[in-house]
Parts: C-alpha cells; sequence; structure tokens
C-alpha cells in the first residue's frame, strides 16, 4: 500500500532529516518569518509585492517550486535508493488518467459554481479579461503550476506522509499531521492577514480531503489533478485583492472584504463539496474498507530490506 512504499527506500534518520530540511526549507522559513513579522512589517511586504506586475509576481512565487521538485526527486533517488514511482502510487506505474479526472472533475465544479454565483449575484464581478495580459498568465500558469503543485502534493502526500506513516506506524497521524502543517504553511498569504486565522480551517480541510484521497487511492494522483485544477481556477477566473493570487484573471470581484461571507463559501466547500468529490471518486474507483486505510496499522512486510 502507500505508505508502506516508503521502506522500500534507505530510511536512516539523517538521510530523512536532510531530504526534509532542504526540501521543506522554504516552508519553514516562510512560516518563521512570518511569525516574527511587525503587522506593519506584513503591510510593507504587501504592498512591496502589489507594485511589481501580476505575471512577473506570479513567475517569481513559481520558479523556485520547478527547483525544489527537482531536488526532492534527486535526493529521494540518490540519497533514500527510491524510484519515483513508488513516492507516486503503490501501483507498478503512474496512471495519468486517474490525474486527469481528478483535474477534469475540479474544472468541471468550479465553473458551473461560478456561473451560479455570477448568475445569482454579479454586481461585485466585473469582467476582467485583457488579451495580452491573459494570454501570458495562461501560458505561465500551465507551465509553471505543474511544478508548485507537484511540489506540495509529492512532499506533503507523498514524502511526509510516507516517512511520518512509518515512524507512527498507522494511517491516521500522518493523515492529520500533514493537513496541519499544510495548512500552517499556508499562513503567510495575504487573504490570512486580511480575513483572519478562521481561514486556516479551508487549508487544514483541504489538506485533510488530498490526504484522503490519497490513502484511499494508495497513490497522490487524484491529489495531484485536484491541486492543479484548483489553482489553475484560482488564477485564471476569478481575482480580489485579498487573495493569495493576485492575477489578470478573466473576472475581478470588486466588492469590500468580507470575512463572514468568505468563510462561509469555504465552509460550504469543506462540508458539502468534498465529501461530494469523496463521493463520486469513491464510486468511480471502487474505494472500500475506509476505517482501515484511513486508520490502520503500518507494518514493514513489504519491505524486501528488513
Amino acid at each position: 500500500m502507500f505508505i508502506e512504499q516508503a521502506f522500500k527506500g534507505n530510511n536512516t534518520w539523517w538521510r530523512v532529516l536532510i531530504t526534509v530540511l532542504i526540501c521543506a526549507g522554504i516552508f519553514i522559513v516562510n512560516f518563521v518569518t512570518y511569525l516574527f513579522m511587525s503587522k506593519e512589517q506584513l503591510n510593507q511586504a504587501y504592498e512591496m509585492l502589489d507594485d511589481v506586475p501580476k505575471n512577473l509576481a506570479l513567475a517569481i512565487n513559481l520558479i523556485p517550486f520547478a527547483f525544489l521538485l527537482g531536488l526532492l526527486f534527486m535526493m529521494v533517488y540518490f540519497l533514500q535508493k527510491r524510484n519515483i514511482i513508488s513516492l507516486t502510487t503503490a501501483r507498478p506505474k503512474i496512471d495519468f488518467g486517474r490525474i486527469l479526472f481528478s483535474f477534469g472533475l475540479v474544472l468541471i465544479v468550479s465553473i458551473f459554481s461560478f456561473a451560479v454565483t455570477y448568475s445569482m449575484d454579479s454586481s461585485f464581478i466585473v469582467w476582467n479579461f485583457d488579451p495580452i495580459n491573459f494570454t501570458i498568465l495562461l501560458a505561465l500558469s500551465l507551465l509553471l503550476f505543474p511544478f508548485q503543485i507537484g511540489f506540495e502534493e509529492y512532499l506533503f502526500r507523498g514524502y511526509l506522509m510516507q516517512q511520518i506513516g512509518i515512524i507512527a506506524k498507522n494511517r491516521w497521524f500522518p493523515l492529520l499531521f500533514t493537513s496541519l502543517i499544510f495548512g500552517l504553511f499556508h499562513s503567510a498569504n495575504p487573504e490570512v492577514d486580511k480575513m483572519g486565522y478562521g481561514i486556516m480551517v479551508f487549508y487544514v480541510g483541504t489538506g485533510l480531503l488530498l490526504g484522503i484521497m490519497t490513502l484511499m487511492d494508495d497513490s497522490i494522483e487524484l491529489a495531484l489533478g485536484f491541486h492543479l485544477g484548483n489553482n489553475l481556477i484560482a488564477a485564471l477566473l476569478l481575482t480580489a485583492d485579498y487573495s493569495a493570487l493576485q492575477t489578470d484573471a478573466l473576472f475581478k470581484y470588486t466588492g469590500e472584504e468580507n470575512s463572514i461571507s468568505v468563510l462561509n463559501e469555504m465552509m460550504v466547500s469543506i462540508l458539502f463539496t468534498y465529501p461530494a468529490f469523496l463521493y463520486i471518486l469513491s464510486k468511480k474507483y471502487h474505494w472500500t474498507n475506509w476505517k482501515e486505510r484511513l486508520t490502520g496499522k503500518i507494518s514493514a512486510g513489504s519491505n524486501p530490506n528488513v
């Protein structure tokens, strides 16, 4: 099964520690810096970002993830003697059909939800299309977002979930722990500062959804597709001054920042939309034995080196 794939590699403690510190360093430094910055310093940092052209800021933000993903792959392959397939799935090969299905499902649901919202009340949603800027945005998004979501999924749902799982010797702890740190490492996003820490429930909940997908399907393929579709929609469809992604999207929300309405929308996603996603995927891929897959024990029986 998926977590047990870690037993195929060399899990000497110092190899794991070096990999985590180097590959997760960008999140750790960002999180620690955020904790020690004053409110005034944070506002100054966000104002500086606002002065950078949106497409340039997006590229600067996403390009490092390409190097980080390559670094993670190299360290797992050379330092821990594991192939990338074992970091992706418990099956013999990567199923790109799963990635595409999850990706398409997110696009359909997100566009439909936006269309319903727009038809009900479009007073604060304006057409923001600029042919040149949007074309550049589209090219950057298709080129760079796969590296960003790939790194986050391979790090959190792949490497960390597997390594924490074989240490804890169960499935529930790595599921909850990786979901929590996934949320915490997004705490420096601008909307957290503007909307309050209640929005962290959404990030942790999203991490939990992606973790459940991973454990139930024995792979990160569905999580990769979901995460990619979600981020592309966030970048290309609708932008707002308080969002983490400031882009030249097709539409822009011009209303006042309203933490209550935003939190309500996110709670709807967590309580209704996310369970619906899991239900559709469970029927599509015939998931069974939920309790064992999400909370069962981990054994080293599949490790050829034990």
